[in-house]
């Protein structure tokens, strides 16, 4: 059985900075975006194919502008037309708004969550 090995282009990033995670360059890139926290294999999918980036791709092998287009769709969901019931942050009790939360905001609002059920109990 013959062995197959990554043969890594010119270009290609090992890891990479996106909103304050790194992401391993040699994972798919639906698989290394999962590293970011509050971004999971389905949102992250859903996100590939909005910014139409190649599924078959590492995500070392993205250029600027396809991880610039990624980040944005990450982060403003609503605008690109990903429906509410996939975000993970519906209603929000204190504004009212959905929205998917992620990195450092899904740990303050876990944070105030937990704050706001002590104050009930």
């Amino acid at each position: 059985r013959a062995k197959m090995s990554l043969v890594f282009p010119d270009n290609f990033q090992h890891i990479l900075r996106v909103m304050n995670t790194n992401i391993e360059g040699p994972r798919k890139i639906m698989f290394a975006m999962t590293a970011i926290k509050g971004v999971g294999r389905r949102y992250a999918n859903l996100c590939c194919k909005k910014a139409e980036v190649d599924m078959a791709k590492r995500a070392g092998e993205l250029n600027e502008d396809e991880v610039n287009k990624l980040t944005t769709i990450i982060q403003n969901p609503r605008q690109y037309k990903i429906p509410d019931w996939f975000l993970n942050r519906q209603r929000d009790i204190k504004d009212g708004r959905t929205t998917q939360v992620l990195s450092n905001g899904l740990d303050n609002k876990l944070r105030e969550d937990l704050e706001r059920l002590k104050k009930v109990r």
